[in-house]
Parts: structure tokens; sequence; C-alpha cells
């Protein structure tokens, strides 16, 4: 390496340094790149490196915000203080009974009810309305009956030199747009099966109508809902609610009314679509040469780990083991009530980490947002999961590329093609959207899953995991 470039990236290391050092230090990533031989100019034949310096998402278990903790407590508390009486009713009535024998106690009770009917009847009627208050407020238990997951035809897989050459054809991009599609693509964790729709291969424009969009949209809800029937054995007249979401793709008539005529469902059914939900990190613009295109704001890495943060600490008092909820509470009202900071004389205390909650404890399957490489490398340090709990996650990622929201089912499918998922097993699916939202499900397996009949990871699953 010549003596300019050591110099040259000396300083660039020691600049860097002082930036990660700085206040937003916590929210970058570096990263040293090799860029290869120079070929031209006055350092032709040396190495050339760059300094790649990325937002990450923020460490959001570094610094909770109690409200989101308290949020989460409140509604455990709302619906377990009937739980938590009864213990203390038991154990009233045990003392109170425990000293008589049977003869004495049959004996009292029928003298109570002789002299003292009133008292023996409002016992009676308290009892049933805190019983009655307690089954109409609990939640109503979801049952997962089946599910669906779409899969194209292999006439739509593209590999990635095949999507580069196809980006090359359409006469849109030079050559270092191109090589910063090829650096994106290799870091992203996607492979060499994905899918891309028809109208982006064959039309030369690289322009889809909204015929194409239709076309689209219909084979991929009407694939997966074919598979679904009859899976479940379910008539489509018997169902009563419908719920369809699209998050960029807002025809008419919408994708709701699609389903309905095609299925011919029953008339009064309740039906509700999501879409165009404009996520305000993204935006549509055109460049200099008026083609219109995506652009991605920076701040966007940064929202969507307050969106985490925010549904994570909420879901924590829910689903953690009292143990976890004890240890994360304590360290927590320590660093806010009794830990200084330096030249501040009170609040947190940024150098003492707080315990983390071991979300293992709580879940034996993870099913996250497959975005990509790099998010799922972020979850995994938040979380401090292991390679096998983001198994799933990574593969999809791999298999099927970024199916946004819809990937946590593609998940779901890969851990019941490999035989996981166990009766009492609790499975978290966690996803995020535009907006910016992020959303939870839990579930708990009711039974032994088999390997099923149908999925779209039959035919490929034996060859997963692959090494990354």
């Amino acid at each position: 390496i010549p003596f300019s470039l050591s110099l040259s990236l000396s300083l660039s290391l020691s600049l860097l340094h002082a930036l990660v050092m700085a206040n937003e230090r916590d929210l970058l990533s570096t990263e040293i790149v090799n860029r290869g031989i120079e070929s031209s100019g006055p350092n032709a034949g040396s190495l050339t490196f760059s300094v790649r310096v990325r937002r990450r998402l923020p460490d959001f278990l570094q610094s909770v915000n109690l409200k989101y903790v308290k949020l989460g407590y409140r509604y455990l508390i709302n619906h377990g203080i009937y739980l938590a009486t009864v213990p203390v009713l038991v154990l009233v009535f045990s003392a109170e009974v425990g000293s008589l024998s049977r003869e004495e106690l049959w004996r009292k009770l029928w003298e109570d009810a002789r002299y003292d009917l009133a008292t023996v009847l409002s016992f009676f009627a308290v009892f049933v309305f805190t019983l009655s208050v307690y089954f109409m407020s609990r939640p109503r238990s979801i049952y997962l009956l089946d599910f669906a997951c779409f899969r194209p035809s292999d006439d739509f897989k593209v590999s990635k030199e095949e999507f580069i050459e196809v980006a090359r054809k359409s006469g849109k991009f030079d050559e270092g747009s191109l090589e910063f599609k090829r650096r994106i693509l290799e870091s992203s964790g996607i492979g060499d099966e994905t899918y891309i729709p028809k109208s982006v291969i064959a039309s030369a424009d690289n322009c889809a109508t909204m015929k194409e969009g239709r076309a689209e949209a219909s084979a991929v809800m009407f694939g997966a809902l074919d598979e679904l029937f009859e899976k479940t054995r379910i008539r489509p007249k018997d169902v009563g609610v419908l719920v369809v979401n699209c998050s960029i793709f807002n025809p008419t008539p919408s994708l709701s009314a699609m389903i309905i005529n095609h299925y011919k469902m029953r008339g009064n059914i309740l039906s509700c679509g999501w879409w165009q939900m404009a996520c305000r990190c993204v935006y549509q613009e055109e460049d200099e040469q008026g083609f219109k295109g995506l652009k991605v704001s920076k701040d966007l890495m940064e929202i969507g780990g307050e969106a985490l943060k925010t549904n994570i600490t909420t879901l924590g008092p829910l689903v953690l083991p009292f143990s976890e909820q004890l240890l994360f509470f304590a360290t927590l009202v320590w660093r806010q009530f009794f830990s200084s900071s330096s030249g501040s004389g009170g609040g947190l205390n940024p150098s003492k980490k707080p315990y983390i909650p071991d979300y293992k404890q709580a879940f034996e399957h993870f099913c996250v947002h497959a975005a990509s490489e790099g998010v799922l490398k972020e979850l995994q340090r938040n979380l401090e999961l292991s390679d096998r709990n983001m198994e799933a996650s990574r593969m999809t990622l791999h298999r099927f590329g970024n199916t946004s929201s819809s990937s946590i089912w593609y998940e779901l499918a890969y851990l019941e093609a490999k035989d996981r998922v166990n009766t009492g097993d609790r499975i978290w699916q966690l996803a995020f959207g535009s907006g910016f939202k992020c959303n939870s499900l839990v579930w708990r397996s009711m039974r032994r899953n088999r390997k099923p009949a149908t999925s779209p990871w039959l035919d490929c699953v034996d060859r997963y995991p692959i090494p990354f």
C-alpha cells in the first residue's frame, strides 16, 4: 500500500474515531472495504480501500422508555386482577374451614343458610358477578386454523446477475449505479432463486401497467387462497370477515372486491382493505433525467428502531417469565432513580448497560421480518438471539427475498417443513411496515405440527440451512 494511501487511511480512521465518539456513535457502524487494484491515476497498480459508514438500528434496549413498560403492565393488570383475587379468596376460605370436620362443615353451612339466608345469597351474587365480569372482560382466544403462502412458478425466478443484466438493458443506470446495485445485492442476504414479476423481466420499457399489476395481484391472492380453502375445507361463502393488505397497489375495483367476486362470497361479508399507508421515510421522486424512483431517507433505521423499541417494550410484561420481568424492572428502576450520569447530577447513566431480558425463555421459535441481512443482524444483536433462533428468517430471505411483512408466514412454514413445532411451543412473529408501524403476534402450538403436505419449502427445505 503506498505511503500516501496509508496516511489517508489513518487520517480517515482518526476522523472516523472522533465521529464514533460523538453523540450518535451508537447509530453508526463502520466497515473497511477492499476496492481492488487501482487501474489508472497516480496510484495505478496499488490496492485501494474505502471506509464505509452506515446507520444501523439503535440499541433500543439501552434506552427503554418507562411509558411503554407501564403500558404492558397496565394491560396485564387490567386482565389479571380477577385471577389475583382468586388465590386470596381460596386462602381465606381454606383458613376458615380447615379446622372443621366434614360433619361440622355441613352443619355450619346448613345453619347459616337457614338463619342468615341474605348473607349466603349476597355472597353467591358477588361470586357470580365477579366470575361473569372476569369472563366478559378477558381477551377472547384466537385460533389459527391454517395458513398458506404463495409460491410463483419457476418462470419468475431471477438470479442476482440476471437482475443486474435486466437493469443494464433498461438503459436507465450507468455503470456506477449498477455496481452499487451489485454490492447491495451481495450483502443483502438474498439468494439466486428469488422472483420478479413478468412485467419487469419481459417488458422492454420495464414499466408495469395497471392491467399487469392486477394480473400479478390476482395470481398471488388467488394462489394463496385456493390452497388455504383446500387445506381448511372451508367454503368461501362461510367467511364472515375479509381483510386485505397491500401498501402500494390500489386498483378500482379494490383488491377485496376482486376476492369477493372471484370466490362469490356472501353479500353481507365484512371486508376491509388497507393500502397506500405511506411510509414517511420513503419518497417517490424524479432524478435529473426525469426517471421516477424511490428515495429512502437516512432516518429509516432510526425511526424503525424506535417503533421496534416501543413494540418490544410493551410486549415484554405480557410474555416474559416473572424472573426475567423482575430483573429487568429492578435494573430499569435503579437506572431511572438511583444512577447518576456525569455532569447532570441525575438521570440515567448511559455507560451502564441495562439488563436485557432473555426472550428465549418466553419463546421457542422466532419469525422476524426478513427485510435484509443488516436488519436481521441488528435485531439478533439487540435481543441476543442465537443463529438457530434467526435461522428461519435468514433462510426465508435467501430463498424468497424480501417479501415484506408476509415473510413471517414463510418463516413459520419453514419451521413446520423442518418439523420443529411441537405441542406447547411458543412462536413470536415480529413484523414492521409503512407508517412506521411494528406489530407482534404470539402463538402457542396446541398440537405437534407434522410436516405439511403443501408448503413453499417442500422441494428445497433439505438444502437448508446454508452457511452465511
